[in-house]
């Protein structure tokens, strides 16, 4: 059997790997929005002035009818509206950096990721042999424990049958 305290150890190795390269990918990129020139919506453009006014709209609405459900619709439109506005002005960019760095990088967080995967998702085996031993090995291990199951299973039956054949003579 495997011992804790490598499984142990390989999780928070990995674990600490995956957080120091998450770490350093942060630090690395760059986030920026340009909401005040506005999106396009299905083709149309909209300036940040224009998303506001699905808004206003709603809760004036509200106040006039007494929070009716249309109204109350209305202003959730707006508050989603200008959501997907600022999502999507948000720009992204990856800083520039050496190749050494993002090799570094994707190591430490897929070899940190792949070290906790390893441990949370590969059960352990019955046996240290099997443990050891390849794919074939294990293979013909059951393999032949299965043939001495049909074996002694047909030895078996032939002792029955020569029980039963002495037992009618014996009368």
């Amino acid at each position: 059997m495997k011992s804790a305290k490598n499984e142990l150890l390989q999780f928070v190795a990995g674990l600490v790997m995956l957080i120091v390269g998450l770490f350093i990918f942060s630090q690395k990129v760059v986030v920026y929005s340009s909401f005040m020139g506005g999106f396009s919506l299905g083709g149309m453009r909209m300036t940040s002035g224009l998303i506001i006014i699905p808004l206003i709209a709603g809760i004036v609405w509200m106040f006039v009818s007494g929070a009716s459900f249309p109204s109350k619709v209305m202003t959730g439109v707006g508050v989603l509206l200008i959501l997907a506005g600022v999502i999507a002005s948000t720009n992204i960019h990856l800083t520039s950096m050496t190749l050494y760095e993002w090799v570094l990088l994707l190591v430490m967080i897929f070899g940190g990721a792949g070290l906790v995967a390893k441990v949370l998702l590969v059960g352990d085996y019955k046996d240290e042999e099997e443990e050891r031993s390849g794919y074939r090995a294990r293979k013909s291990k059951r393999r032949q424990s299965s043939n001495s199951y049909k074996n002694s299973s047909c030895s078996s039956v032939v002792d029955v049958e020569k029980e039963l054949e002495a037992i009618k003579k014996g009368r």
